[in-house]
């Protein structure tokens, strides 16, 4: 397998450094550059190609969120993964609007960043579990005619009608951990709240989601939702 091909786009150098450092620790990535701000990234992501950019939102000048199309034109290709401190839903909401194939904060361990990597460049979108309440609320509000703010291109209505044989197909127990991912819950809190192994957790999450026919646990979320759960 080629390694993976990443650009890294963060303002603090100490950060964004150690960062690299991190990803360059496993064979699967390859750091081919990394910028400060929104115009040099524009410029080493058309000149390099990358796989995939982790983007921060608070770069000087050009906001994170305010660059991804302008990202997007030099590399249609290139997906991007939202990499920051922001929990403000108007921001989540703005990047996955921005064309954004992820958001996760900058809490999150290195395992699940790396996980997360190649959960986008498989083709599916991630969002940090803090923020999929957010997501989901949002969707919540909005009117059955509104879509999703994209990747998450999908109706109230759409998803009323999603793929799959209904909750009743569902165990008790996928049912109860599909109200708590619902409410923005990680695998560790719901193993937590259960008094179950974080490995069972994995397991039904991906029972859940073979028997509903999602593809990520935010599609669960957004799914549960429209059904009222959580």
């Amino acid at each position: 397998m080629k390694p993976v091909r990443l650009m890294v786009v963060d303002d603090h150098p100490l950060f964004r450094r150690g960062l690299v450092a991190l990803l360059t620790q496993e064979e699967r990535f390859v750091v081919l550059h990394e910028a400060a701000d929104a115009g040099e990234a524009v410029r080493c992501v058309a000149r390099e190609q990358p796989d995939l950019i982790l983007l921060d939102n608070h770069l000087p000048g050009v906001r994170g969120v305010d660059a991804i199309a302008g990202l997007k034109e030099v590399a249609p290709e290139v997906k991007i993964l939202m990499l920051t401190v922001s929990e403000n839903e108007q921001d989540l909401s703005a990047a996955l609007k921005a064309g954004a194939d992820g958001y996760l904060l900058k809490t999150i361990n290195a395992e699940d960043l790396s996980d997360s990597i190649l959960k986008v460049l498989e083709g599916e979108s991630v969002v940090s579990p803090e923020m999929t309440s957010k997501l989901v609320a949002a969707f919540r509000g909005s009117a059955a005619s509104q879509a999703v703010p994209t990747p998450f291109n999908v109706n109230a209505a759409e998803m009323a009608t999603a793929p799959g044989d209904g909750l009743e197909i569902l165990s008790a127990r996928e049912r109860e951990i599909l109200t708590l991912i619902s409410r923005g819950a990680s695998n560790k809190v719901i193993a937590r709240d259960l008094d179950i192994a974080e490995t069972t957790v994995k397991i039904h999450v991906q029972h859940i989601l073979r028997k509903l026919n999602l593809s990520s646990r935010v599609q669960a979320a957004v799914y549960a939702a429209a059904r009222g759960i959580g």
